[in-house]
C-alpha cells in the first residue's frame, strides 16, 4: 500500500489537522468547514505510513456509517486505486487487501466499543453527545488504542466536530486539557468557503441567530440553551493568575460580593489590580451566615475585609436567629456596604457586561471554578430572566452585588438603574 497519489488540497485549519504531530489533536469547526474531509485525510495518510496497522473511524450513529462513513471511505480509496472490500455487518469495516482494517463503531452504543485493537482513530462529530457519554466514548476509545507502531511512535486519536456549546470537547481541549497532547485547531466555514455553494454561508447567516451563528459558523464554543446570561464572558481573555496577597508587610483588602441562600450561600472574593476587580477566591454551598462569618474570618485575619450582599438579607435570615443576615455582618466587624434596597436584575447583568466586554473584570478560573462555570453557562428562562433552576444563579448573583455596587452602569444604557455612582 502506497501514499495516496491524489493532489489533496486542503484549507489551513484542514492541514493542520492533517499535519500536527499532537497526539490527541480536536479540529473544532463550524457547518461546512470541512471537518469529515480533514478526518478521512488524516486517517488515509496514518494508514498508508503504517499499511498493516488498523485504524478506527467512530461516528455518532450506524445510519451516519452507512450514509457518511462508507461512502466517503470507497471514493478516498477509489481515488488512490486502494483495493478494498465493505463489510456491512454487526462490526462494520473496510478490508484493505493486504494492508489491514479500517473499523467502524458507533457511539451511541459504547458497550461495542470491544474486542479490538488500533494503532489510530478518529472520532467525528464527538461533541454531539451528552457530556456523560462523550466522557465514557472517550475512554474505551483510549482503551483500544493500543496496537504498536513499527517505529514506536503514539497511537493517536483525532477528533473533528461542531462544537455544541460547553461539553466534552470544551472541557477536554479548551477548558483544561489534562497535557499539551490535546491540540485544538479551530476552522470557521469562510475557511471552507472555495469549496461551498455560493449562497451556502448567507443561508446560514439568514436561518440562525447569532448565538448560534458563534457555534455554526464561527466554530465558537458558546452557550446554546436559550442565549447567554453573560456572552461577553471569556474564560481566557478574562482570564486572572491573581490570588490574595496576605504578608507581614501588606494585606489586601477583599471585597466580597455574598448571596444569601439557606444552605445554598455564596461569595465571590475580589482584590483591585490597578484599579481593575479579579475574582481570587468564591465559597459556594456554605449553610447560613455565621458558617460564612467564621469561614471569612479564619481563612481572612489581618485583612481589610468590605461586605456586598443581597439586600434582602437586612430583613431576611439564613438562620432561625432574630437577627438579619446584614446584622450579623456588620456585628462581626465586616464593613458592609449595600443600597436600600437591590438594583434591577437586568442593571446588575449589565454591569457585569460592560466590565467584562471591556476585559476591565478578571476572573482566576483556578481558584474560583463555580464563578466561572456559572459565567459560561448562565442561560435565559423562557420568560427572559436569568435562569434559577440550574444553580448557576447563586454564584452570579454573589459577584454581581459587588460589581454593580462599585461599577454601576448610569445614565441612557442603564435606564431603570436605581443606583448613583460608587
Amino acid at each position: 500500500m502506497t501514499a495516496p497519489a491524489t493532489d489533496i488540497l486542503l484549507t489551513g485549519p484542514q492541514f493542520d489537522l492533517v499535519a500536527t504531530q499532537a497526539q490527541f489533536p480536536a479540529f473544532v469547526g463550524g457547518l461546512g468547514s470541512g471537518k469529515t474531509k480533514a478526518l478521512i485525510t488524516r486517517l488515509k495518510i496514518l494508514k498508508c505510513k503504517y499499511p498493516m496497522g488498523n485504524i478506527a473511524y467512530y461516528l455518532p450513529t450506524y445510519d451516519l456509517v452507512n450514509t457518511i462513513a462508507f461512502p466517503r471511505w470507497e471514493e478516498e480509496l477509489s481515488a488512490d486505486n486502494i483495493p478494498y472490500k465493505t463489510v456491512k455487518s454487526n462490526t462494520p469495516m473496510i478490508r484493505v487487501e493486504g494492508a489491514g482494517e479500517i473499523i467502524m463503531r458507533t457511539m451511541d452504543r459504547p458497550a461495542r466499543i470491544v474486542g479490538y485493537e488500533v494503532m489510530h482513530s478518529g472520532v467525528d462529530e464527538l461533541d454531539t453527545l451528552k457530556d456523560k457519554d462523550a466522557r465514557s466514548v472517550w475512554t474505551k476509545i483510549l482503551a483500544r488504542n493500543r496496537q504498536k507502531t513499527p517505529d514506536q511512535t503514539k497511537n493517536t486519536i483525532a477528533v473533528a466536530t461542531t462544537p455544541e456549546g460547553f461539553r466534552f470537547v470544551y472541557d477536554q481541549w479548551y477548558k483544561k486539557p489534562p497535557s499539551a497532547d490535546y491540540q485544538l485547531i479551530r476552522a470557521s466555514t469562510y475557511s471552507n468557503s472555495r469549496n461551498l455553494p455560493a449562497d451556502y454561508i448567507r443561508n446560514l447567516e439568514e436561518a440562525y441567530p447569532p448565538q448560534l451563528l458563534a457555534a455554526y459558523l464561527n466554530g465558537e464554543f458558546v452557550n446554546l440553551t436559550s442565549g447567554s446570561v453573560y456572552p461577553n464572558y471569556d474564560r481566557k481573555l478574562n482570564g486572572s493568575t491573581e490570588s490574595i496577597v496576605s504578608t507581614d508587610a501588606y494585606k489586601d483588602t477583599l471585597h466580597i460580593g455574598m448571596d444569601f441562600n439557606v444552605m445554598k450561600m455564596a461569595a465571590v472574593v475580589f482584590v483591585y489590580r490597578d484599579g481593575v476587580p479579579h475574582a481570587v477566591a468564591e465559597l459556594t454551598g456554605v449553610t447560613d451566615t455565621p458558617t460564612m462569618i467564621r469561614i471569612i474570618q479564619q481563612r481572612s485575619a489581618g485583612h481589610q475585609i468590605f461586605i456586598y450582599p443581597d439586600a434582602s438579607g437586612s430583613a431576611r435570615k439564613t438562620t432561625n436567629a432574630s437577627v438579619s443576615d446584614i446584622a450579623l455582618l456588620r456585628a462581626a466587624g465586616f464593613n458592609v456596604c449595600v443600597n436600600p434596597s437591590n438594583p434591577f436584575v437586568k442593571d446588575r447583568v449589565l454591569s457585569m457586561n460592560v466590565l467584562l466586554h471591556k476585559r476591565a473584570m478578571r476572573v482566576n478560573a483556578e481558584r474560583c471554578p463555580a464563578f466561572a462555570d456559572a459565567l459560561e453557562k448562565q442561560a435565559y428562562d423562557d420568560n427572559g430572566e436569568p435562569d434559577k433552576t440550574s444553580g448557576f444563579d447563586h454564584i452570579n448573583d454573589a459577584g454581581g452585588y459587588f460589581i454593580c455596587y462599585r461599577f454601576p452602569v448610569t445614565g441612557p444604557a442603564a435606564g431603570r438603574s436605581r443606583l448613583s455612582g460608587a
